[in-house]
């Protein structure tokens, strides 16, 4: 069994936001020359996520509003986190919610996806620099 690991780096200018990371993943895949086995890709950071769904401005522009109205992120003084100094107890429930990685089969050499299916990069603590990793295993 052969393995292939690549990290993407992101620093994206808003607060919130949502990356398509589809090709980046599939560009990993064919530089493995893994064809058949599993695809790993995961946020290395715990105020951002990795996420599989549709591609589809007003479904992203729905989760940033739902995801506002369960973690808003004001007042700053609601979460206990950031006593500590910070200001971010609802990017880290933000994370929670949409989840820390994805694992996309391989098959003949590329991502074996259903219908509409997108991989995204979601940002809830920008305007820093953070990593997402790829870990690719199989033959």
């Amino acid at each position: 069994m052969k393995s292939y690991r690549k990290e993407l780096w992101f620093n994206t200018a808003e607060r919130i936001s949502f990356v398509n990371i589809t090709q980046d993943v599939q560009t990993a895949v064919k530089e493995s020359g893994i064809k058949e086995g599993l695809c790993l890709v995961n946020a290395m950071h715990i105020t951002a996520s990795v996420f599989i769904n549709d591609n589809e401005s007003g479904l992203h522009q729905d989760y940033k509003e739902w995801l506002e109205e369960l973690a808003p992120h004001e007042p700053i003084s609601h979460y206990r986190h950031n006593l500590t100094g910070e200001d971010n107890g609802d990017a880290h429930l933000k994370r929670q919610i949409m989840g820390r990685e994805v694992v996309i089969a391989i098959t003949d050499g590329k991502l074996d996806f259903g219908p509409w299916e997108q991989i995204f990069y979601g940002e809830f603590d920008g305007r820093r620099r953070k990593r997402v990793l790829i870990k690719i295993i199989g033959e």
